[in-house]
């Protein structure tokens, strides 16, 4: 695809199998089960990746489509099968074209394939249908990749939801330190991070701040 659309920089490739190992992990911490968080369904919809392909990436193959207008084509056909109007119907081509800013001729040439997107046309559909940027064009691995990243921060804040309630329970400084900052999701995600100088650079800051604070004496 070309007029104005970029290829999306491939390297989700590799960070996908880093981010559904965090999530795993995750998950196993909060005692959340696997099919939860990997239902396939729910991340097709959110992703706009097709489920096969969904399931060939959960479990280390090479899936996708490579081809930039196939995969607006695809996701663009999930969006109006999922995203509905309130009555559950699906929106015409006319109410695309009136909330995308174009006219129905060019809506429903791209419906059809007739003509090549460009960026603008992405981004119009995109806030239309209210979802995030790159949803129409961005690769497979890095669609899934993205809503797999989400998923990462809503277990984070369950996590820390969790400790800040204990911490409350025992009444104890340091642990609301702990919790207004943030700071066991930081160790989390810094414990990911791909190399010691990295984890090292947290480590330092981590350390500051929790010598700013003492615990009381008893």
């Amino acid at each position: 695809m070309t007029d104005g659309l970029e290829v999306p920089d491939a390297t989700a490739t590799v960070l996908l199998p880093a981010v559904v190992a965090r999530v795993a992990a995750l998950a196993d911490r909060l005692g959340v089960a696997h099919a939860e968080v990997f239902d396939v369904g729910r991340l097709s919809v959110a992703s706009g990746v097709p489920e096969p392909v969904v399931k060939a990436l959960l479990s280390g193959r090479p899936a996708g489509e490579p081809d930039l207008q196939a995969r607006f084509l695809q996701r663009l056909d999930l969006l109006r099968r999922t995203r509905l109007k309130p009555n559950r119907r699906r929106y015409t081509q006319q109410e695309i074209a009136d909330g995308a800013g174009m006219s129905r001729q060019q809506a429903g040439a791209l419906i059809n394939g007739d003509r090549r997107p460009t960026m603008e046309h992405c981004d119009a559909i995109q806030r239309f249908f209210r979802v995030h940027a790159g949803f129409l064009t961005a690769e497979d691995p890095e669609a899934l990749a993205g809503t797999l990243q989400r998923s990462e921060q809503e277990l984070l804040q369950q996590l820390a939801d969790r400790e800040r309630a204990a911490a409350q329970a025992v009444d104890d400084p340091l642990e609301r330190l702990l919790q207004d900052h943030g700071v066991r999701g930081i160790a989390w995600r810094a414990a990911q991070l791909p190399t010691d100088q990295h984890r090292d650079k947290v480590a330092e800051w981590l350390d500051m701040l929790l010598e700013s604070v003492k615990r009381p004496e008893s």
